[in-house]
C-alpha cells in the first residue's frame, strides 16, 4: 500500500455540490397533501358550495354526482362542504393542542437540562407520573368533568401530549449540555435562560421539529377517536370523526358519506408521516454548538 495522506469523511458534513440530498416522492406528496389540508382549514368554509346544515339534497346517503362530488349525509347536507368545515375544527385544534404541549415539553425539557440537580428531579418525577395514566381515560375524566368545548379539549390534549415532548426534549438537551460549548458558556456566567436559548436549542431544532409531527398525527387521530365515541367537537360543530361517526348508519349502503371523513383522516395524516420520514438532516445537532 502506498504511504499517501488517508482522507476521512464526515458523516454529518453537508453534501458536496453536485451530490445534494434529493426529496424524494414521497416526501413532496406528503408535503402536498400537509399543506392542502392546511389550506383548507383556513378556506374551506368560504369555499364550501353549500351551508354546512344546508338539507340540500333529497337522497339520504347519495352517492358521487356532479351536483355533491362526495355525496350527502344521513340528512341529504353536502358531504363536501362538511368535510371542508370540519378540516377547521380536525387541523385547527390539533395543530393548537400540537403547539402548546411541543412548546411546554420542549421548554420545561431545555430547564432542567441546563439547570440539573433538584429541579431536574422534580420536574421528571412530576411529567414521568403524568404519562403513566393512559390518554384515553384522562381524556374521558377531563370530558366527563368540563365538558368537551374546544378550549378544554385543546388543553386537555396539550397535557396529554406534553410529558412526551419534555422526555425528547430533556434527553437530548442532557446531551447537548454535557459538550464543550455549553461549559464554556456556564463559565461564562451566562443564565439558565441564555444557555436554554442560545446554546442548547438551536442543536435540537430538527429533532424537536419531528416529533411536533409525530405528536400532530397522535393528537389528530385522539381527537378524532373521542368525537367518533361523541365525546369531542359537538353540534352544531363536527370534526371529521364526528362526520364518521353520524354517518355511520350508511356503512350498510356503501355509502360515500362513511368513507370521505375517514379518508380525510387517513391521507392528513399519511400525508404528515411521508414528510416527516423525508425531512433532511433529522439527526440532533452534532458537538460543534451552533
Amino acid at each position: 500500500m502506498s504511504g499517501g495522506t488517508q482522507t476521512t469523511i464526515d458523516p454529518g458534513a453537508a453534501p458536496p455540490r453536485g451530490r445534494r440530498r434529493r426529496i424524494a416522492v414521497s416526501g413532496i406528496v406528503g408535503g402536498l397533501l400537509v399543506v392542502f389540508w392546511a389550506a383548507m382549514a383556513v378556506i374551506g368554509p368560504w369555499i364550501a358550495p353549500y351551508d354546512v346544515g344546508e338539507i340540500a339534497g333529497m337522497d339520504m346517503f347519495g352517492g358521487l354526482s356532479g351536483e355533491f362530488p362526495l355525496g350527502t349525509d344521513f340528512m341529504g347536507r353536502d358531504m363536501l362542504s362538511r368535510i371542508l368545515v370540519g378540516a377547521r375544527y380536525t387541523v385547527g385544534v390539533a395543530l393548537v393542542a400540537t403547539l402548546a404541549a411541543s412548546a411546554a415539553g420542549t421548554t420545561l425539557g431545555l430547564f432542567a437540562a441546563a439547570r440539573g440537580g433538584l429541579a431536574d428531579a422534580v420536574l421528571s418525577r412530576l411529567l414521568d407520573a403524568m404519562i403513566s395514566m393512559p390518554s384515553k381515560m384522562f381524556a374521558l375524566v377531563v370530558v366527563a368533568t368540563f365538558g368537551s368545548s374546544i378550549p378544554v379539549l385543546i388543553a386537555m390534549l396539550a397535557i396529554i401530549y406534553t410529558p412526551g415532548c419534555y422526555r425528547l426534549a430533556r434527553s437530548m438537551a442532557v446531551n447537548i449540555s454535557a459538550m464543550d460549548f455549553v461549559s464554556v458558556a456556564r463559565a461564562r456566567g451566562e443564565s439558565t435562560a441564555f444557555i436554554m436559548r442560545d446554546e442548547i436549542l438551536p442543536n435540537m431544532v430538527l429533532p424537536v421539529l419531528t416529533d411536533f409531527g409525530l405528536r400532530f398525527v397522535f393528537v389528530v387521530l385522539l381527537l378524532s377517536g373521542l368525537s367518533f365515541l361523541g365525546l369531542g367537537i359537538q353540534p352544531p360543530n363536527a370534526d371529521w370523526g364526528s362526520l364518521v361517526r353520524e354517518n355511520m348508519g350508511g356503512l350498510s349502503y356503501a355509502a360515500p358519506a362513511v368513507l370521505m371523513p375517514a379518508l380525510a383522516i387517513a391521507t392528513l395524516t399519511a400525508g404528515m408521516n411521508m414528510l416527516i420520514d423525508n425531512l433532511p438532516g433529522r439527526r440532533a445537532g452534532g458537538g460543534e454548538g451552533h
